[in-house]
């Protein structure tokens, strides 16, 4: 399955959360669009957890994470968004969040689950943030507290969406995607090279993910 996502330069200027400043545009219909095929690509009975990367950093996985993840939610699904980015996060500043407490905090026992999360404007739609930087990331993401956390949100929420690394830079990504039910690659038209997707999709599927889709932002 192909997702494709065009970007239109004019609305962006005006802040990443397009899917929520302006849902009638284009741009948010094709989030709408993106969602219902994820949707129709899983079993719709069961909840989910998926995991939003890219090849390389720099490609919007964090802005297209953090707008499924507002579509999502105002289709009436709960929705718990993730920044597992433990090196380079940026959901606290897209969502202008505070940060002094997120998953590092309850990967470490130093904060509750519940703790943790933040409500947002968009109701159905909570988010936890990365928390300091670790000096251990990868330990971090592969200990057994972080697939309790997974298993513990689905409780809560419909869909756990986590917004991750970039695969073919560090380990971190390929720990935690085969933990999801579903991983979603974001690459750049003109950016990313193609060797380099095929590279990452490789690395997925040798870290036996299950690779739903790919979304090409133009």
């Amino acid at each position: 399955m192909v997702l494709i996502k065009k970007r239109q330069s004019r609305i962006n200027r005006r802040g990443p959360l397009i899917a929520y400043s302006y849902p009638e545009s284009i741009i948010s219909e094709q989030y709408r669009m993106i969602q219902a095929n994820i949707k129709f690509s899983v079993d719709d009975n069961k909840k989910q957890t998926y995991l939003i990367t890219s090849p390389n950093k720099g490609e919007g996985k964090s802005t297209t994470a953090a707008n499924l993840a507002v579509s999502m939610a105002q289709q009436k699904t709960k929705v718990l968004l993730i920044d597992a980015n433990l090196r380079n996060p940026s959901l606290h500043i897209i969502f202008n969040l505070p940060n002094s407490i997120g998953l590092t905090d309850v990967l470490t026992g130093r904060s509750s689950l519940s703790n943790a999360v933040h409500h947002t404007d968009v109701g159905r739609l909570d988010v936890i943030t990365s928390g300091l930087i670790p000096i251990n990331p990868v330990e971090l993401l592969s200990s057994m507290m972080m697939n309790e956390l997974l298993v513990s949100s689905l409780k809560s929420y419909d869909v756990v969406l986590i917004d991750s690394h970039s695969v073919l830079e560090l380990t971190d990504t390929k720990l935690l995607a085969n933990q999801c039910d579903g991983v979603v690659l974001v690459i750049q038209s003109g950016k990313t090279l193609s060797d380099e997707a095929l590279q990452a999709k490789k690395v997925l599927e040798f870290a036996k993910a299950n690779l739903i889709g790919v979304i090409i932002q133009e």
